[in-house]
């Protein structure tokens, strides 16, 4: 889905068609950012659509403009202007590319279906309901963005109900707060993107009951770990990984908070691999709490889950042969398999699959199908780079296992 509008103006010190300048675009910034970020990529991927140029001539010079439809977050649409701006050549030609604006289409729709209702009421209703003017009025207060208050000495974003309530739901930023108010949760404020989380919110987490609410991207994953070690966080809940808080709807609000993991279920889930100062992390949310919530030397790993052990012995076996398990709910056998068609046996085999017992390391790939498949446990030689974690799933190493044994 379209979510902005880039329109930049671009200046060319000569004559030149509009081929010219999409192809300097596409050529001048080809690779600066690695594939991932490689305009062909994003258009091949549909994060970004057709750029169009339309341009007149004058004075032996070219001027024209540029539109962009982006999919992208707001980060990312941010440094996809930045990268366009750079192109500073078209041909031979010096040329210049700046920001006119960036387009919420979202916001754009919303009036859009605002003046077609006043139409429809005008053309179909006339003489048969109140007042036209009446009518908009209150269908405008409906579905007006709501703004935010500024609070605290930092002026930071936040909810009309952010003194009343004994909770306080702490976001990324101003786009956040506002979709939340959009949906009734007046009890919120952002934290603005700070590097240092403002001393407003650190005052706020000791006297309420702090929910941390974040983006699904690799941003959210270090903003949590800054938040983690600076206020006291009581639940945390995360949007759908590639989602982020400012686009969910109000059904995906509400799973996601009924999601929200407590602070001492998540701590308890980590791992060194995962957090390498994972000690100084608990012993700061312990300070915080005032109480006791993880044994630092021992994982509770047999709180989590109970693997008999048969299975023990049998995890031993597949040490070295890159070979999965996958077994049931009840710990039988299911299928052995090699491990490079794991996410395809679980996409295909149609089986319900409880765990996996396998000799590899487990990647993102892995944890997002064996969640969308309903898998519990997950136990792998090691852990990967997860930049998502779900609360319905356990992930375990051999090493955790065979420590315990």
């Amino acid at each position: 889905m379209v979510k902005y509008l880039i329109r930049a103006r671009v200046e060319v010190e000569g004559i030149v068609d509009k081929h010219d300048i999409i192809g300097a675009i596409f050529g001048q910034t080809e690779g600066l950012f690695g594939e991932q970020f490689d305009l062909r990529v994003l258009q091949e991927k549909g994060r970004i659509g057709r750029i169009t140029v339309s341009t007149k001539s004058k004075n032996g010079k070219t001027i024209g403009l540029i539109q962009i439809p982006s999919s992208l977050d707001r980060v990312e649409t941010a440094l996809l202007v930045a990268l366009i701006e750079s192109v500073d050549k078209v041909g031979p030609y010096d040329a210049k590319i700046t920001l006119l604006d960036i387009i919420d289409i979202r916001v754009e729709k919303i009036k859009k279906i605002v003046e077609r209702a006043a139409e429809i009421i005008e053309r179909w209703f006339r003489g048969k309901a109140p007042d036209l003017k009446e009518i908009l009025s209150k269908l405008q207060e409906k579905l007006k963005i709501p703004e935010p208050i500024t609070y605290g000495p930092e002026n930071l974003p936040a909810g009309p109900d952010i003194d009343k309530s004994d909770t306080v739901i702490v976001v990324e930023g101003r786009a956040d707060v506002v979709n939340l108010l959009r949906y009734g949760y007046g009890n919120v404020i952002a934290i603005e993107g700070a590097r240092r989380i403002p001393e407003t919110v650190k005052e706020l987490s000791k006297k309420k009951k702090t929910i941390v609410l974040l983006d699904g991207d690799h941003a959210g994953d270090l903003i949590l770990k800054e938040i983690l070690r600076t206020i006291k966080v009581d639940y945390i809940a995360r949007a759908p990984r590639g989602k982020e808080v400012e686009e969910l709807t109000q059904k995906e609000l509400v799973e996601v908070l009924e999601k929200a993991v407590s602070i001492k279920d998540y701590l308890s889930s980590l791992s060194k691999e995962e957090v390498k100062d994972i000690d100084e992390v608990i012993r700061i949310q312990e300070e915080l709490h005032g109480v006791k919530l993880v044994e630092l030397e021992k994982p509770r790993i047999e709180e989590t889950i109970s693997i008999p052990n048969t299975v023990l012995e049998t995890m031993k076996s597949l040490i070295a042969t890159s070979e999965a398990i996958v077994y049931d709910d009840q710990w039988n056998a299911m299928d052995r398999i090699p491990v490079r068609d794991l996410v395809s046996y679980l996409d295909t085999s149609g089986k319900k699959v409880h765990a996996i017992v396998f000799d590899g390391v487990i990647t993102q790939r892995l944890l997002d199908k064996g969640v969308e498949k309903g898998v519990k446990v997950i136990v792998g030689a090691r852990l990967g780079r997860i930049t998502y974690k779900y609360s319905d799933i356990v992930l375990l190493t051999f090493n955790d296992l065979l420590s315990q044994s």
